[in-house]
This record gives structure tokens, C-alpha cells and sequence, in this order.
């Protein structure tokens, strides 16, 4: 710790003393409210003690905790105490020049009340809430505050009660927060980032107390450019929102037909162009509206808006997955046996030629066989082959429900037809539960599992040696599946099996043996009815 002279100071004037820490290789981590703050500190002797007691609080339980919690190691934390002289504010607050709540970057939010900031920090008090865009207060909330905050004579502060009149009276004037917004636009462009500002308001003008990054907005995609650009989450139409790590994006990006942008450890589709074409704006509102309806609200809010949306570009169509479709294809179920029949043959090749390879060359051989799978993926056929069969669901959806009263009419119509491989699956895994059922000793066993090695311990076991084969069997077929599977950093089943034991066991006590015969036939029955 480095104590350097507190130069000019003012013997009667009261200081505060607070904290800014920092970690190393983190700029822009948060630590609010981890570190101690003292308010209203008056004279030498007591601003030394609190320099310390401050630096000190960098090793209270709450900070200590926090640190662990997010992976910060403690030696690389530094803190600075920062002594400034005390005002007493009229009123004060906190500016957040991106709105913490929607992360929208072009609203400014302000939080306001009587007296010392530490009402509001301290959750004694509601803020008065105000939004500026683009110079002008869209939105306010004026709290009832019963109390403010205020420096002590002696020391310290106290709590004051407000005069019932003024408990419903704005902290701020319109013209006041408009003006603090601007404020805070400055800040924001001379750090880069938005900010996280406490402010004060003394005898009519603002003092800047304290600016930090706001560390909770989710980061916005780089686009190249200052215009506006509206993305959809690609995880959330494959039902995957967590995070990808860094290679599971690098591999997905080599799979797609044109690179996809990254935000959070999430993939988007830049969809700007596609909304602003009258030609494809309606299709690829209903394409992903029908996935997702909340995405079609989302979309259909920000075209109301009319301003944000630019202008389609001369040559812009919104391309294939903007909303484009591909031709109609006709009516002939061989074209899917084809298709399949064209990855299977793929797949085999890849099996035999991998094989060969290992080191560096097995990482060229993935990266030339990469173009074989897009050929596979994005061929025009199989392109016409998905569409028509969204289409047709979406058809029968709507027109069912409007004929017949009938919900989702399409997912029994298809209910058990053949080559559904997220059935296949499921099924195949009430088969494994129908082997291990009659042997209790596998069952007993298979409770207890927390080791991936606990297939070669099954040998031992009265029927273990079935329970074994049955579980392979089931791995070699669907073992290069899981969880979250587009990002090819999650572990596969075949990795770690433990993961399919408790659907296993939940099988076993729950259906009788032969439930997937059944099952499957009960579907394709419900479907003919």
C-alpha cells in the first residue's frame, strides 16, 4: 500500500473517502460495492484512519466472496483510495448512459432523490426515474421520498425526514436532467464505453463524483459501420441460449453459408436488410415469427418505429436467409430417401478416410471434409425439402385451427413417421431401460453411478454384460449427441454417459417393457385417426 501526502488539505472542510479497485488483464470488471465508502470525514487523523479502514474493506467476506464467485484471484485486484472534498447536494443520483434495464445504448436513464447518494445506494429511499432520448425526458417516475440523507456538523451523516409537501416534488427538472444526460453523453465519449456516473446537484450546478464502465449491457455485435442493424439470436432458434465457447463458434462459423456475427458467446443473423425489403420483410417475419412469436414482436416493434430501419439498398434482396425461399420442389417423398440415403454414404466416407489421419494433418482433413458437410447442408434440393415441409406444417397449423378448432394439428399428423431422428432417439433409449430392467443388480448399481468409467465395471454385475452391450449399442449409434450440441465444446453422451443414466433409471420405473413398441404405434395410429 502507497499512502502519498494529501496536499492542501483543508483542516475544517469535511472529505470523503472511498475506493477504486481494479483487476488486472479487467478493465472493465465491476466492483461496486464491494469496497467500504466513508462520507462526511473531518480532519487529518480521521481521514488516515478511514484510508485505511477503506483499503481494509478489499478483504471484508462480501468482497473475498465476490472474488471467488467470478474467478478473480486475489492478488491481482488492486485499490486505490480516492479523497474527495465533501459538497452537500441539493439532490444526487446515479446517470446510466445505456438504460440498464433494456441495454438500449440510445437511452439515457437517471436516478434521482433529495440530499447524499447514499439513500439511493443504500435502498432506503425510491429514486425519482427519468429516460432521455435524444434530448428530450420520453419517460418519468416520480417517487414518494421520505427521507433524505444529509452531512453531519460533527461528522458523518444523518437521516432527515422529509416535509410531507415536498415528498412527491421532482428531485430534478426536466431541463436539469436533460441537461446531466448531456453530461453524460461527454463522459461516455471520452472513455468509449458507456457509463455508470454518481452525480451531485450544488447550488443549481452538477459535480461529477464518480464515472465507471457499466459492466452488466450485453455487448452489441462490431458491424463496420454507424448505421443501424437489427439482429436475431441464432441460439434461440435452435433452442440453445447459453453462451458457445470460443471454438464452438469458430467451428460453427466455418459450417455456415456466410459468417454469422458474435456478441456474448452468441451467434446472430445480421436480418437489417431483409427487414427493409418490401420483398422478403413479410416472409421473414412469418418464418421466424411462426419459431418464435416473441422475435416477431420484437421485430414488428422496431419496424413501428419507422426511423430505425433504413432504406433497402439498390442491390440488397435480404438474401436466402433473410426471409428468401428457395423454389418449389415437387411432391415426391424418394427425394427424402435420396437425401438421406446421400448423407449416410458421406458419413461412411468420412469414417474410412478419417482413419488415416492423425496431428496436424487430422486438423486439414476436418477443414477439407467441412466443405463436403456445407455441400451436404446447403444443397439446393435439400434447401427445397425443409421449406416445404415448414410450409406445409405452418398450412395445416393455420388452416386447422381455423376449420377445426384444432392446436398444432401437424405434430400428430407426424407423430412416429419413419427416419425422425429426435424420436429414433428416444425410443431407442426406452429399449436400453427394456435390457437392464430385469436384472436388479445393473439397476441397483446404475443409482449410485458417478464415474464415465462405470461401463467397463458392468461386466461384473448379474446382467452386466447385456446392461454393457445395450448401452454401447445405443452410444455408437447416438453417442455424438447432447445438450446444447451445436457448439462442439459440450461433452457428448459418448463422453460422458453418467449423463443418460437418470433418464435410463427413470425409464425402468416408469413403462412397462415394450413401451417403445408401443408407443410408436400409438402415435402412428393417433396420426392415421
Amino acid at each position: 500500500m502507497i499512502i502519498r501526502p494529501l496536499a492542501r488539505l483543508n483542516e475544517e472542510a469535511a472529505y470523503a473517502v472511498r475506493s477504486s479497485a481494479t483487476a488486472e488483464d479487467l478493465p472493465t470488471a465491476s466492483f461496486a460495492g464491494q469496497q467500504d465508502t466513508y462520507l462526511n470525514v473531518v480532519g487529518p487523523a480521521a481521514i488516515l484512519e478511514h484510508i485505511r479502514s477503506c483499503w481494509a474493506s478489499l478483504f471484508t467476506e462480501r468482497a473475498v466472496t465476490y472474488r471467488l464467485r467470478n474467478g478473480f484471484d486475489h492478488r491481482k485486484v488492486h485499490m486505490a483510495v480516492v479523497v474527495q472534498q465533501m459538497v452537500s447536494p441539493d439532490a444526487s443520483g446515479i446517470l446510466f448512459t445505456a438504460d440498464p434495464i433494456t441495454s438500449n445504448r440510445k437511452i439515457t436513464s437517471v436516478d434521482a432523490g433529495f440530499g447524499l447518494g447514499e439513500a439511493l445506494v443504500s435502498g432506503l429511499v425510491n429514486a425519482d426515474v427519468y429516460k432521455v432520448r435524444d434530448g428530450e425526458v420520453v419517460d418519468k417516475t416520480v417517487a414518494t421520498k421520505q427521507l433524505a440523507i444529509h452531512a453531519s456538523p460533527e461528522g458523518g451523516t444523518r437521516q432527515q425526514a422529509i416535509e410531507p409537501e415536498l415528498q412527491q416534488q421532482p428531485a430534478l427538472t426536466d431541463a436539469q436532467v436533460v441537461l446531466l444526460a448531456q453530461l453524460g453523453r461527454r463522459i461516455e465519449a471520452h472513455f468509449g464505453r458507456p457509463q455508470d456516473i454518481e452525480w451531485c446537484l450544488v447550488d443549481g450546478g452538477f459535480q461529477i463524483v464518480q464515472s465507471r464502465p457499466i459492466t452488466t449491457l450485453f455487448p452489441i455485435p462490431a458491424a463496420g459501420d454507424s448505421d443501424n442493424h437489427v439482429y436475431v439470436s441464432v441460439g434461440h432458434q435452435q433452442m440453445m441460449t447459453d453462451p458457445m465457447k470460443p471454438l464452438g463458434l469458430s467451428v460453427w462459423q466455418l459450417t455456415t453459408p456466410r459468417p454469422m456475427s458474435e456478441a456474448g458467446g452468441r451467434l446472430f443473423v445480421d436480418v437489417t436488410e431483409g427487414l427493409a425489403s418490401p420483398a422478403t420483410r413479410d416472409g421473414l417475419l412469418e418464418a421466424l415469427g411462426t419459431s418464435d412469436p416473441l422475435i416477431r414482436d420484437a421485430l414488428q416493434t422496431v419496424l413501428d418505429r419507422g426511423d430505425f430501419i433504413p432504406a433497402p439498398s439498390e442491390d440488397g434482396t435480404g438474401g436466402p436467409s433473410a426471409g428468401g425461399e428457395p423454389a418449389p420442389i415437387e411432391t415426391d417423398p424418394a427425394i427424402v430417401d435420396e437425401l438421406i440415403a446421400r448423407s449416410q454414404a458421406s458419413l461412411a466416407a468420412v469414417e474410412r478416410e478419417i482413419q488415416a489421419y492423425s496431428g496436424p494433418d487430422l486438423f486439414d482433413f476436418i477443414l477439407e471434409d467441412l466443405q463436403e458437410l456445407k455441400r451436404l447442408l446447403f444443397a439446393p434440393q435439400s434447401l427445397q425439402v425443409i421449406v416445404a415441409a415448414m410450409d406445409a406444417t405452418w398450412w395445416l397449423n393455420k388452416q386447422l385451427r381455423t376449420w377445426l378448432g384444432e392446436e398444432n394439428a401437424a405434430d400428430t399428423l407426424t407423430q412416429s413417421v419413419p427416419n425422425n431422428v429426435t424420436s429414433e432417439m428416444g425410443l431407442a433409449l426406452l429399449d436400453v431401460a427394456d435390457a437392464i430392467r430385469p436384472h436388479p443388480e445393473v439397476v441397483a448399481f446404475l443409482q449410485d453411478v458417478d464415474d464415465e468409467g462405470f461401463l467397463d465395471e458392468l461386466p461384473e454385475l448379474a446382467g452386466g454384460r447385456e446392461a454393457q452391450d445395450a448401452i454401447r449399442a445405443y452410444l455408437d449409434k447416438y453417442g455424438m449427441r447432447c445438450v446444447g450440441e451445436i457448439d462442439i465444446t459440450r461433452p457428448r453422451w459418448s463422453e460422458r454417459p453418467t449423463t443418460l443414466v437418470p433418464v435410463i433409471l427413470g425409464n425402468i420405473e416408469n413403462f412397462a417393457p415394450g413401451a417403445s413398441r408401443r408407443r410408436f404405434e400409438q402415435g402412428r395410429q393417433e396420426a392415421w385417426n
